[in-house]
């Protein structure tokens, strides 16, 4: 008779362990459901079947936006309060915290000034024309205008809940700091990987900052506001610089 031999393997569950494989299972999971969601060219097909062509660009980019905002960050938030119980001190990073608020609000300045001017230089390059603005439609009004701003704004507010909040500090919890910071710089670059390299090599530094100064501030605010910066110094950049999109005050259909 043959005879396998194997390792003797702990599967038992404890609240430590479901704090730190709960939310990593949870964040790829909700960044895959909304990137296969985004891309779906079913989805997009009907856009672009039903409206013009800069329409259908604006509707389906705005739709992603909203998509983003509720499969990263209300659907996770939610799971994340039914399955690990109760509502944390930390409040998963987006609370206010007095005594950090002015912590906060000089990094959201200074790191602002650093690199707003960096993605503006970096935004008007072709190479990053190819992807931005998101939205192409060759004319753009103020209504596209301020709606990309917005759909910005909620979509990296659920990004950042769920990477800055729900990833990071449950996992610090029950794992320490320098583990829960090397997964989620892991997992926060391996999501720039569709968009090329410079974004990707780049989330890992920016990731490792974003997340000390998460921790230290006890909140997500400093990322998100930085994120939102970034994303609008280049979103509109891009826009300014990019030769077959224009912005008119008129109400283009």
């Amino acid at each position: 008779m043959l005879f396998i031999n194997t390792q003797t393997v702990d599967f038992s569950w404890g609240n430590q362990t479901i704090q730190s494989f709960f939310p990593i299972l949870l964040a790829a999971s909700a960044f895959i459901t909304y990137w296969f969601i985004a891309q779906s060219s079913r989805i997009k097909n009907f856009y672009y079947s039903k409206y013009t062509f800069d329409q259908a660009s604006y509707r389906h980019i705005i739709f992603t936006k909203a998509i983003g905002f509720i499969v990263m960050g209300i659907l996770p938030l939610v799971l994340s309060l039914i399955v690990l119980k109760p509502f944390p001190k930390h409040g998963y990073g987006f609370k206010l915290i007095p005594e950090t608020s002015l912590f906060s609000l000089i990094w959201i300045i200074g790191l602002c000034i650093l690199v707003i001017p960096l993605v503006y230089f970096s935004a008007k390059k072709a190479k990053n024309l190819v992807n931005y603005p998101q939205i192409r439609s060759k004319y753009w009004n103020k209504k596209m205008f301020y709606m990309n701003a917005f759909g910005w704004f909620i979509y990296l507010f659920g990004y950042e809940l769920l990477f800055r909040g729900i990833l990071l500090f449950p996992l610090v919890d029950s794992l320490g700091v320098w583990p829960a910071i090397a997964i989620n710089i892991a997992l926060y670059s391996a999501t720039h990987i569709p968009k090329g390299l410079d974004e990707t090599i780049g989330a890992l530094p920016l990731g490792l900052v974003l997340c000390i100064l998460t921790l230290y501030s006890g909140t997500i605010w400093i990322a998100f506001f930085v994120h939102v910066a970034m994303a609008w110094a280049n979103s509109f950049t891009a826009l300014k610089h990019h030769p077959d999109i224009h912005y008119t005050r008129n109400n283009r259909k």
